[in-house]
């Protein structure tokens, strides 16, 4: 079998996930919003050169441009006279979104289209930095998972077309818990026969960003969310509390290993592939090791309250430069990289496609035997949308978790003061 999906540029991932709607940027990116003047600039640009054709530049992030480089090759062949150059961006997401915001806020078409982590993109389009998928520029988005459409719109309005996804899986040991969970609840059901030795269930909360995707994931999964879809506060509602609530009672009771609080995606891939936890949650990289290790196992999407559970996105967008000369060709290249041939390219190279029905190719099944479970698990998952703000509202998500699980915070303080420092940070 080959390597099923790994968490190839989950910067995107470990960045954290904090709502459903890029309704977020909606209400916090307030400092990014501009003048009449410039408003009028931006839709002057939006409008310009939507028929433009000729050679374009695509920027990506260099860990990831070997799965772009043969579909570049490919468009190049049947496109001699608008050829893409590959324009390869540093490594570590930061360092990417520098250079990117230098280029936009100089107002340069140095990128025509820009591959931009999901978190970036209601941000670029709230600077102007992206032109619109309207009018001349409209693409049909019906055939791509919903939640990834949904992280590339911002106000409405579609900015960018979903490149690659990813999303976590509730992975389960069959030979120390035999059953499926439905639902939450089910999990600690099944660790009760577990020896003093072995762990029920390991994920992610040490204090960094897995913190922030975890908790995000037991509050949506209870119902709640931490904004709503108008862009409202909203992780101190019963429903948000609850969730909150759902983590810790379970991190207290065992039901969530001890271990977990200093647990990254790392080592909660080694307790699970030495078998010495029945229940993860993990990205699906851990399919394979897991496999390599004997395990007996089982994957399936995480579990909430009452069903399915919510995970998070990762992946790339596709944003065209507002400033681009050449956006008719933009176009079609981007829709070129999510027609059904360079989709699939992307599932053999573990790259999770946007386009749904990659996902029921028997194939393709046959060789990763959990896509259907992660298809079912992306269809749930919450998009993961951006804010100037997203640094300061991750921290006080993580901080006040943390302090919920190991130092006796209430649910009722610690989401008082997520919503006052999330509230303090959209007022700069």
């Amino acid at each position: 079998m080959k390597k099923p999906f790994l968490p190839s540029s989950l910067c995107t991932v470990r960045r954290g996930v904090i709502a459903t709607t890029a309704a977020l940027a909606l209400t916090l990116a307030g400092c990014s919003s501009s003048d009449d003047s410039s408003s009028d600039a931006g839709s002057d640009a939006a409008t310009k050169d939507t028929d433009g054709r000729g050679p374009i530049t695509f920027a990506m992030g260099k860990n990831d441009t070997d799965k772009i480089t043969p579909i570049i090759e490919a468009w190049n062949a049947e496109h001699p006279d608008e050829k893409v150059e590959l324009k390869e961006l540093a490594g570590e997401a930061d360092a990417q979104r520098e250079t990117l915001v230098q280029s936009l806020q100089a107002g340069n078409s140095d990128y025509d289209v820009m591959a931009l982590d999901v978190v970036w993109t209601a941000d670029f389009a709230a600077n102007q930095w992206l032109a619109p998928l309207t009018g001349d520029l409209e693409v049909d988005t019906s055939d791509l998972l919903e939640p990834t459409v949904e992280s590339a719109t911002y106000n409405d309005t579609l900015y960018a077309l979903p490149q690659n996804t990813n999303g976590q899986l509730l992975f389960r040991n069959t030979e120390l818990a035999d059953k499926a969970p439905e639902k939450f609840e089910d999990i600690a059901s099944a660790c009760e026969a577990l020896k003093d030795d072995t762990s029920c269930l390991t994920t992610q909360l040490k204090q960094y960003e897995g913190l922030t995707v975890n908790t995000a994931g037991f509050i949506e999964g209870w119902g709640g969310s931490v904004l709503d879809d108008q862009g409202n506060v909203t992780v101190d509602s019963d429903e948000a509390k609850e969730g909150l609530q759902a983590l810790v009672d379970a991190y207290e009771d065992g039901t969530i290993s001890k271990d977990s609080t200093a647990a990254t995606e790392e080592e909660t891939n080694l307790a699970f592939t030495e078998g010495k936890t029945a229940f993860a949650i993990n990205w699906p990289y851990m399919y394979t090791n897991a496999e390599d290790k004997g395990i007996k196992f089982e994957v399936q999407p995480l579990v909430g309250k009452d069903g399915v559970g919510v995970s998070t996105l990762g992946g790339y967008n596709n944003g065209i430069n507002i400033n681009s000369e050449n956006k008719a060709t933009a176009l079609d290249f981007i829709k070129f990289i999510i027609n059904e041939e360079n989709q699939k390219s992307f599932a053999e190279a573990s790259f999770p496609p946007v386009l749904a029905s990659i996902y029921d190719d028997e194939s393709l099944v046959e060789e990763f035997p959990y896509l259907p479970a992660l298809k079912e698990s992306l269809e749930n998952a919450a998009p993961r949308p951006v804010s100037p703000f997203y640094t300061a509202i991750s921290k006080a998500v993580q901080d006040n978790a943390y302090a919920a699980l190991t130092a006796g915070k209430s649910v009722d303080d610690a989401t008082k003061d997520m919503k006052a420092a999330i509230e303090a940070a959209s007022q700069g």
